[in-house]
């Protein structure tokens, strides 16, 4: 056989292969910072810090919600009822969002000198790290998204009031407000508005208060009620210089805003008692005393006073107040007489001491007005002498006197 010449090889053509590359691939930054007076963050956490409750029905409830936008911090709370925001400079060039642990950090801020401090968010661990000039403290945020949207509120025509007014107002009212969860109305402070004039009222069925004022008009007729804790948290937030606070609501909620602060809160859907018609049209017994005499009078008989009922009693002839309480079961009893001005029938009426001091402890003027007409039926008590703009009313109803002739 003949040999066979070489056989040519043909090479394949070389192909380009990507190989992996040495270098890491750039990763997504989740970090944010911006530096803050731990005093003035800490003045506005604590402003807000009402509306974190213990034990919330949703955990992500137990924190503040951070939001940071063009140098600007807003940090919000809520309990799903009532959401409380406020905001503050700060130093950063990075916008995010965390939800902060409440507790831990009003606790770090609390015990921190005033100074700049570092705060560095993690987006993807949650991780909060604040860095101080003593040291640095690493906290576990969650997830902003899970935090609750806070409702917007547009409907009404805004309503603007002095924060004084406003102030005065919850102030006048709030400790008469029910804690009966049965009524649920009465949990909440009824605000009407008219075209001019504004009333706050509460009660819890054994006392009334109704605050008018005459120089705040609403332009508009509406009647809301406005929950207990709201006001709460309203009247502490509220600046002690006077400023405007503006007032929008709509079927469902209420808001209020005033310089950095805003407060969204869900309005209480129950029909208010129709309390004009428990305040007793004719009066013609009128007592006029000094409030501090009488207050001072009501606290130390009320020592002596059955401690299930309170009672004390009140008895008044010509220019004579006589005070007087007992307590039966303990053999004790006590009485004192007070000068007066008295206008009417010779009567002797029961009044709960802790009611009676408690009213008596929110009007101003040197001499209050009791207006009465029958030992069962409620008394008026107002300051002698009040502001043109303002009308304050409060009703207290009678304790039955067992042994009245």
């Amino acid at each position: 056989m003949a040999k066979s010449g070489p056989v040519a090889v043909r090479k394949p053509a070389a192909r380009s292969v990507s190989l992996p590359s040495t270098q890491p691939s750039p990763k997504r930054l989740f970090h944010m910072k911006f530096i803050v007076s731990s005093s003035a963050l800490l003045k506005q956490l604590q402003s807000i810090n009402g509306v974190v409750t213990n034990n919330p029905v949703v955990p992500i409830l137990e924190n503040f919600l951070f939001e940071i936008e063009d140098g600007k911090l807003t940090i919000t709370a809520s309990d799903l009822e009532t959401s409380m925001m406020t905001e503050l400079p700060v130093e950063a060039r990075e916008s995010g969002r965390i939800a902060a642990p409440a507790r831990i950090l009003l606790d770090t801020l609390k015990n921190l000198p005033d100074q700049p401090v570092t705060f560095t968010l993690d987006e993807e661990t949650y991780t909060i790290e604040i860095a101080s000039s003593n040291g640095r403290y690493k906290l576990a945020g969650e997830n902003a998204t899970d935090f609750p949207r806070v409702p917007v509120v547009k409907g009404s025509a805004p309503v603007e009031i002095p924060s004084t007014s406003l102030a005065r107002a919850i102030n006048k009212t709030i400790f008469a407000v029910s804690t009966d969860e049965l009524r649920p109305a009465m949990t909440g402070i009824l605000v009407q508005l008219a075209d001019n004039q504004v009333t706050f009222v509460a009660t819890d069925g054994h006392r009334l208060l109704r605050y008018r004022r005459s120089d705040v008009g609403a332009g508009q007729t509406s009647n809301i009620i406005i929950p207990r804790k709201a006001f709460n948290l309203l009247k502490g937030a509220l600046p002690s210089e006077a400023t405007t606070v503006r007032m929008e609501f709509n079927s469902s909620n209420a808001f209020f805003s005033f310089n950095q602060m805003r407060l969204v809160c869900r309005l209480i859907d129950e029909r208010y008692p129709d309390y004009e018609n428990v305040i007793p049209v004719s009066n013609p017994n009128k007592l006029i005393i000094s409030r501090q005499e009488i207050l001072n009078s009501v606290k130390r008989i009320s020592i002596y006073s059955n401690k299930t009922t309170h009672q004390v009693r009140l008895r008044l002839a010509g220019s004579e107040l006589t005070v007087s309480a007992e307590d039966l079961d303990f053999s004790n009893e006590a009485n004192e007489k007070l000068a007066c001005q008295y206008d009417g029938e010779d009567m002797e009426i029961g009044f709960n001491a802790k009611f009676l001091q408690e009213m008596l402890s929110n009007i101003d003027s040197e001499e209050i007005t009791l207006e009465l007409s029958t030992p069962n039926r409620a008394g008026l008590l107002m300051p002698t002498l009040a502001d043109d703009n303002e009308s304050i009313l409060m009703l207290v109803m009678p304790v039955m006197l067992n042994n009245y002739v």
